[in-house]
């Protein structure tokens, strides 16, 4: 016999998800054979009857519609009904009666019941993230409808009757809250004529009833999700879970469910991604890779491939923000004298052949800030059990390059005068310039300084360079008002952000540092002292 496509309501063009079996297996009725996905819901295609698969029909990734053959099987006719039966019993359920093995009639009765939100507790917030049905489509005890998230957990309602879907009251993205309609069955009961029970009803919204025991065992509480359970084979996740696993790059297959009967979450997918990248491997954190985007589809384009500088720096960069806790800092410096001090050197400092820059001041002032702080002139072992304190300061400064951002290292920058400093940084930006600089003049760094200068701005967030614990970044010096109590007064004020690793430096020893790097260059007479 040949197993065909059911009616799938207004939904066309479905796609093969997934494939449960393979020729030769045999299986129950009701049994899964594939898995198709509409736009708006996935939906698993059963066994009409117990039976042998014989031949699959469809591939991954065909579209389907209503009719089409998926797959041939042979039914198995050891005490099951043959086809004369199943008519019959097909009849029978038309006129509303179900034979059963020992011939006592079974009335099959159908009633429109509301399945509503049950009670989530304290979570506020709640959304619909996920529609698992459509109108149209039939579906048996358990399985599952909508799927809710609070700002805590996600939860799934599953079906408390088998039957058929008549209206979806609810959309993703839509608000919901205890007792909100969400869907309308038409639900099916089977009963003894003789001793039938009274089938229980979803009540109005106005008065909500206690969730019926079936989804009241399938719905998880919204606080506290359930735990992981082991997948089999078999990838069990709605459409909108396969497509969040399919942007992120996850292979559904790896991934753990903790959903009624091993559903796939899209927390579980967020989760595993975040083990994933916090799980040390030989290559470091894994991170799903980026989509490659075809841009000429959209027009014209140009392609010019990385200098070595800035691919290597790329790395860099990303390495240390995968493995840094970043925090940054900001602040602004009133540097009114020290910019007095500055130009009144001008003329001395051009007879000795220097450019007096505001750099060799911030470098020498923040020599004395890591004499003071320690632990921002420190690097954590790889095992974040120690932290590694230096008792040298050599400060590295980033340079701008045509081919990409280099950094150059002042060594033994502590034991330099301003103007020796101007020398050695005009030198090493000269040398990173003409690409002559050394290797070793870019290794050895233990604090890193990011000017921007002129072209600045008003604040950023500069990368830690890892191993060092922290980076201070310098943007445009400004002339703003400030008020001195009597007038508002012209100051110079240069803002600055401080990035460091949380995890060796917290955020009160941050505020003290910067305090401490405000003082020294609001008044540079502070580094004599």
């Amino acid at each position: 016999m040949d197993v065909t496509i059911p009616d799938i309501g207004d939904a066309e063009d479905v796609e093969v998800i997934e494939i449960c079996v393979v020729p030769g297996e045999t299986v129950a009725a009701n049994d899964a054979l594939i898995v198709i996905e509409s736009d708006k819901a996935s939906m698993e295609v059963p066994a009409p009857v117990a039976g042998t698969v014989d031949k699959i029909l469809v591939a991954l990734g065909d579209v389907v519609n209503a009719g089409d053959a998926i797959l041939r099987m042979e039914e198995t006719s050891n005490g099951e009904p043959d086809a004369a039966e199943a008519r019959a019993v097909e009849a029978a359920e038309a006129e509303h009666v179900q034979p059963v093995a020992d011939g006592a009639p079974r009335a099959a009765e159908t009633e429109r019941v509301e399945i509503r939100l049950p009670d989530v507790g304290e979570a506020e917030n709640v959304s619909v993230i996920e529609v698992a049905v459509a109108e149209g489509q039939a579906v048996a005890v358990d399985d599952l409808l909508v799927v809710v998230e609070s700002e805590k957990a996600s939860m799934e309602i599953p079906s408390p009757f088998a039957g058929t879907v008549v209206q979806v009251a609810v959309g993703e993205g839509d608000d919901v809250e205890e007792a909100s309609l969400l869907v309308v069955l038409e639900a099916v009961r089977t009963a003894d004529v003789a001793t039938a029970p009274t089938i229980p009803t979803t009540a109005p919204a106005t008065e909500p009833a206690e969730p019926v025991p079936p989804a009241a065992k399938a719905a998880q509480s919204i606080e506290t999700p359930p735990e992981p359970v082991t997948t089999t084979a078999k990838v069990y996740a709605g459409p909108a879970v396969r497509r969040l696993a399919r942007e992120l790059g996850v292979d559904l297959a790896t991934v753990n469910g903790s959903g009624a009967r091993g559903r796939i979450l899209k927390d579980d997918v967020k989760s595993f991604v975040k083990r994933t990248m916090t799980t040390p491997t030989e290559g470091g954190p894994a991170i799903a890779p980026m989509e490659l985007v075809d841009f000429s589809r959209f027009g014209e384009i140009d392609v010019a491939p990385l200098s070595r500088i800035r691919a290597r720096g790329a790395v860099n960069l990303h390495r240390s923000w995968q493995h840094v806790v970043h925090v940054t800092q900001h602040d602004d410096f009133d540097v009114t004298d020290l910019e007095a001090f500055r130009s009144s050197l001008k003329d001395e400092a051009a007879a000795a052949g220097v450019k007096l820059t505001p750099l060799p001041f911030v470098m020498k002032a923040c020599v004395r800030a890591l004499q003071r702080h320690p632990q921002f002139n420190a690097s954590l072992d790889p095992g974040v059990t120690s932290l590694i304190f230096k008792r040298y300061h050599h400060i590295g400064f980033a340079v701008d390059t045509e081919d990409g951002l280099v950094v150059p290292v002042v060594r033994d920058a502590g034991g330099k005068g301003v103007y020796e400093l101007a020398r050695e940084i005009a030198r090493l930006s000269e040398a990173a310039r003409t690409k002559k600089l050394k290797p070793d003049e870019m290794r050895g760094g233990s604090f890193t300084i990011s000017s921007l200068g002129a072209v600045g701005g008003t604040g950023f967030t500069p990368i830690v360079n890892a191993p060092e614990v922290a980076i201070l970044g310098v943007a445009r010096l400004d002339t703003r008002p400030v008020w001195d109590g009597a007038a508002f007064v012209p100051r110079k004020i240069l803002p600055v952000s401080l990035s460091y690793d949380h995890r060796a430096i917290n955020g009160a020893e941050a505020g003290r540092f910067v305090v401490d790097l405000g003082q020294l260059l609001g008044d540079f007479r502070r580094l004599a002292l």
